[in-house]
């Protein structure tokens, strides 16, 4: 009996404050995908670190013809070949020992780099200008640590033979710096959404209390427990937050469908990219629910404390 009432003061407290529920299941809704999105982005942002840190290259640009002209790196000429065999053996010294520097090393020659120009940018006007010899060799260096960069660098940035040393790092380092602003970007608009989704609920609990205020005090004369009268508007706030939670769960999901899937499928289009699996999505999921039914059902009790004396 006491839980058909229950049941039934729910019912009645939606429909009478149809507008303003409508309100908070918008608002808890869109700050909720907004928290779930930015989760998925973390996660998102940790598996392109993982799959291009591992690929990462730190490449040692040897001195050419052309250089020995005009780069002042290369001021004393192009490399010699007793500098390039040094610099492979100090390389092979770093993938020694207990803690090994160097994982693998490949040469590129100046044929080698050429081809591989003419197969990126031959449609450029620059690439029918380009010959050979105007190519630089290198050394294509996998790190054990992508973090031990700086220890290439000082061992052979300014040597003779050696134009410059470029770490791949420094570029993902910028890309993912992007990522994680546009991602705390999102957690700010979600934080403001969720302050203005808990300030919806407290106004809805304190309308609906007010509406009620004959039928809780005749409740209270009759000796009706407190939390007996509290009862259905904190269960109306957690139903109203569990239907935007709801919604917010099918967004991602059709969001992660639409656009990683089908529709934009940029998993197809962009290859390169390592992207979340269904399994981070769902994991998610639970953590948005139960967030959606106790943070209004919260904001309802200590709403109900102050505007409803029980």
């Amino acid at each position: 009996m006491r839980a058909q009432f229950v049941l039934s003061e729910i019912g009645v407290g939606l429909r009478r404050n149809l507008t303003m529920t409508f309100a908070v299941i918008v608002s808890v809704a869109l700050s909720l995908a907004l928290f779930g999105g930015s989760l998925l982005m973390s996660d998102q942002v940790n598996t392109m670190k993982g799959y291009w840190y591992d690929k990462v290259n730190v490449s040692i640009f040897l001195c050419n013809k052309s250089d020995a002209e005009s780069d002042p790196n290369c001021a004393k000429g192009a490399v010699t070949e007793d500098q390039k065999k040094q610099i492979l053996a100090d390389l092979d010294k770093m993938s020694e020992g207990d803690k090994p520097v160097v994982e693998k090393v490949t040469y590129e020659s100046q044929d080698q780099a050429y081809k591989h120009y003419k197969e990126q940018f031959g449609d450029s006007p620059l690439a029918a200008s380009l010959t050979p010899d105007q190519m630089q060799e290198s050394y294509r260096i996998k790190l054990k640590n992508p973090e031990k960069y700086q220890v290439v660098a000082t061992a052979f940035d300014g040597r003779d033979g050696v134009q410059s040393v470029q770490d791949q790092k420094g570029i993902l380092d910028n890309l993912f710096g992007l990522l994680n602003g546009m991602n705390w970007a999102a957690r700010a608009v979600m934080a403001l959404m969720l302050v203005v989704a808990l300030m919806l609920i407290v106004n809805t609990v304190r309308v609906s209390a007010f509406s009620r205020r004959r039928e809780t005090g005749i409740m209270r004369l009759v000796g009706a427990s407190g939390f007996y009268i509290q009862a259905p508007f904190i269960m109306e706030a957690a139903v109203a937050g569990l239907i935007g939670g709801t919604v917010a769960c099918g967004f991602l999901v059709v969001a992660r469908y639409f656009i990683i899937d089908h529709g934009l499928a940029l998993s197809q289009k962009l290859n390169l990219i390592n992207f979340i699996g269904w399994d981070a999505v769902l994991t998610k999921l639970p953590l948005i629910l139960a967030t959606s039914l106790l943070m209004p059902a919260l904001a309802a009790f200590f709403a109900l404390r102050k505007y409803l004396k029980v």
